[in-house]
């Protein structure tokens, strides 16, 4: 009887252990790479870039034809506008392998936190997609310029901003728990990269595209964009870009030229570099001090210079020093005098030094910063030269 009580505990335990219900067949799925979300009107469109199995399986020889495909739906709410693509994708749409989200700009100016809201809902789809938005464009438009040396254009755009944020100072990457922290922040606002069509965008979306060395049309990062809460505000140029990911710690290797004492330019390649902020108060007022260690390589000589002589790699780090100055700087007065935002958390920075003065200040913070003081301790080392001592002009026959 004892035996008789156990197996049939055992099979009791057994009808509560779960099964494969929501096992998803793999054939019967659509591998969504890309996400586009733009405003229509009042309603939302949404854009899907789908993988076509067969024009990028590395055992089929391929057609000739492109190896994604675009589909889109619009509806009132961006949760019924991913529903209806049904309508016309014959597989379910499966979100967990996304790459990157484009946002339209003229959506973003409204607004993004709906769009945020409901994907990060999306129990399926993984966070750690780029997000950027799409400059002078819509979001679908990006998406369906066809590229060549990554096959699927969704990975194309993930890896050239992922490369771009690690090697050029100007982009910078950020996924959806990066953007949504920021936004809940109360002294913080977001920045994400801008992504702009370059050349023909109808004949970039055509097969031609990937056909000849020269593409018709590609998609290059420009310029960050700078939010006002949740609405995009303003564009920060090339060396405000800069200056603002030097302030934030987000150049990892980069590249900038130094002018010469008789004219010119050298080009010093920043191998290392590291930022810290710290906040203090002074007379009543907030002080943020940026403190940044970049060193470097001379990679590029376009002067006659000396580099044997200690005096000149001294005149040359005091150069590159005053230069790193003056693109932090730019990014700052920009943040202060066109956006009346800090896009830096300096907010954040004062909390974590001074808990109790920022306790006081949160509430007026703007004013705060608009008249923020903010000190550099810059210190630029240049660790080696290259192969060459001399600059090759110096050996130019007259």
């Amino acid at each position: 009887m004892k035996v008789v009580r156990v197996l049939l505990a055992s099979f009791l335990l057994l009808s509560l252990l779960p099964g494969c219900w929501n096992r998803k067949e793999i054939n019967e799925l659509a591998i969504q790479v890309g996400t586009a979300i733009d405003k229509v009107g009042s309603q939302y469109r949404v854009a899907v870039q789908v993988v076509v199995p067969a024009e990028v399986s590395s055992r089929a020889a391929g057609s000739g034809r492109s190896p994604v495909t675009i589909y889109e739906a619009t509806a009132t709410t961006i949760f019924e506008a991913f529903r209806k693509l049904t309508e016309t994708s014959p597989r379910e749409i499966y979100s967990a392998h996304i790459r990157v989200l484009v946002l339209g700009e003229a959506l973003a100016r409204e607004g993004i936190i709906d769009v945020l809201d409901a994907l990060s809902r999306n129990p399926e789809a993984r966070s750690d997609f780029y997000i950027m938005i799409a400059r002078k464009s819509e979001g679908k438009d990006v998406l369906k310029i066809l590229t060549t040396l990554e096959k699927i254009p969704a990975e194309n755009l993930f890896h050239t901003l992922d490369t771009s944020s690690k090697t050029w100072s100007p982009t910078t990457s950020v996924t959806l728990d990066q953007l949504i922290e920021q936004l809940v922040t109360k002294s913080s606002s977001p920045v994400l990269t801008g992504a702009k069509i370059i050349g023909n965008q109808h004949g970039g979306m055509t097969i031609k595209n990937v056909e000849e060395a020269e593409s018709a049309a590609m998609v290059r990062f420009i310029g960050l964009a700078v939010f006002k809460e949740d609405k995009l505000e303003g564009w920060l140029n090339e060396k405000e870009s800069r200056g603002y990911n030097y302030i934030m710690n987000n150049v990892k290797t980069s590249a900038g030229h130094i002018k010469c004492p008789s004219g010119g330019s050298a080009v010093m390649e920043t191998t290392h570099t590291k930022t810290k902020l710290k906040g203090k108060i002074v007379d009543g007022e907030p002080v943020i001090r940026i403190e940044l260690k970049n060193m470097g390589t001379i990679s590029d000589v376009e002067c006659r210079l000396d580099l044997k002589d200690p005096h000149m790699i001294s005149e040359l780090e005091e150069r590159s020093r005053n230069h790193l100055i003056e693109v932090m700087d730019e990014a700052i007065h920009a943040s202060k005098n066109r956006f009346h935002r800090d896009i830096f958390g300096f907010g954040q920075v004062l909390y974590r030094y001074y808990p109790d003065a920022w306790e006081k200040m949160k509430d007026n913070w703007s004013a705060h910063f608009n008249k923020l003081k903010v000190e550099y301790a810059v210190d630029s080392i240049i660790q080696k030269i290259g192969t060459t001592n001399d600059s090759l002009r110096k050996y130019l026959k007259e």
